[in-house]
C-alpha cells in the first residue's frame, strides 16, 4: 500500500493494484461469508457466491463513486443477494439430483445492512484491517503504536521499553493510526 492517504476504495476505483485487491478480498471475504452462511447458504456455495461478488466488483468498481453514507457495505450485500438470486433461479430451471450443495431461496425483503449489527461490522472490518496493516510497519513502530495508542500505556514507559524517545512513540502512534484511518475511510460507512 502506498504511504499516501489514499483510501482503499479510491485505489480500486482509480486503477487498482494487486495489493489493493488482496486487501479488499481479505477484509470483506469473511464478512460476506458470515452473512451468506447466516442466511442458510452452505459454506461451499457461499464461497462461490463471494467469488461472484468480486467478479462484479472488478467490473463495477472503476465507475463506483463513494458518497458519504452511500453504503459500500450495503452495495456489497446487494450484489451478493443478486448473485444468490441468479443462482437460485438457474438452479430452479435444472432438475436437482444432489442435495448437498443447493442454495436456499434468498429472503424476499432483506435489509442487508442491518444483518450484521453496526458495531459488530465495524469491529470486524477494523480487526481485519489492523491484522493486514501490521506487516506494513517495522515491529518497533507497530509495538509503540499498539502499546501506547491502543493499550493506553504511558509514552515514557513504552519508550523506555523499546529504547526510543518519547517523541518517537508519539510519532509512531500518529503514523500508524493515520494510515489505518486512511485505509478504513469509506469502508466504515
Amino acid at each position: 500500500m502506498s504511504t499516501t492517504s489514499i483510501t482503499l476504495l479510491d485505489q480500486l476505483c482509480r486503477g487498482s493494484t494487486p495489493e489493493a485487491w488482496q486487501r479488499l478480498v481479505d477484509i470483506y471475504s469473511p464478512i460476506l461469508l458470515r452473512y451468506a452462511v447466516s442466511r442458510g447458504v452452505h459454506r461451499d456455495a457461499a464461497a462461490d457466491l463471494i467469488q461472484d461478488v468480486f467478479v462484479v466488483l472488478v467490473e463495477k468498481l472503476p465507475t463506483f463513486e463513494y458518497q458519504q453514507g452511500g453504503g459500500f457495505r450495503r452495495w456489497l450485500f446487494t450484489i451478493l443477494l443478486n448473485k444468490w438470486r441468479d443462482r437460485a433461479r438457474a438452479a430452479a430451471r435444472v432438475p436437482v439430483v444432489s442435495v448437498g450443495n443447493h442454495l436456499p431461496e434468498p429472503p424476499a425483503n432483506d435489509d442487508s445492512a442491518d444483518t450484521l449489527g453496526e458495531a459488530e461490522y465495524r469491529q470486524q472490518v477494523v480487526a481485519l484491517a489492523v491484522d493486514l496493516m501490521k506487516s506494513e510497519f517495522e515491529p518497533a513502530t507497530w509495538k509503540a503504536c499498539w502499546e501506547h495508542g491502543v493499550l493506553g500505556r504511558p509514552a515514557a514507559e513504552v519508550a523506555a521499553e523499546l529504547g526510543v524517545t518519547v517523541n518517537a512513540v508519539y510519532l509512531s502512534t500518529s503514523r500508524v493510526l493515520r494510515r489505518l484511518r486512511g485505509s478504513l475511510r469509506g469502508l466504515l460507512d
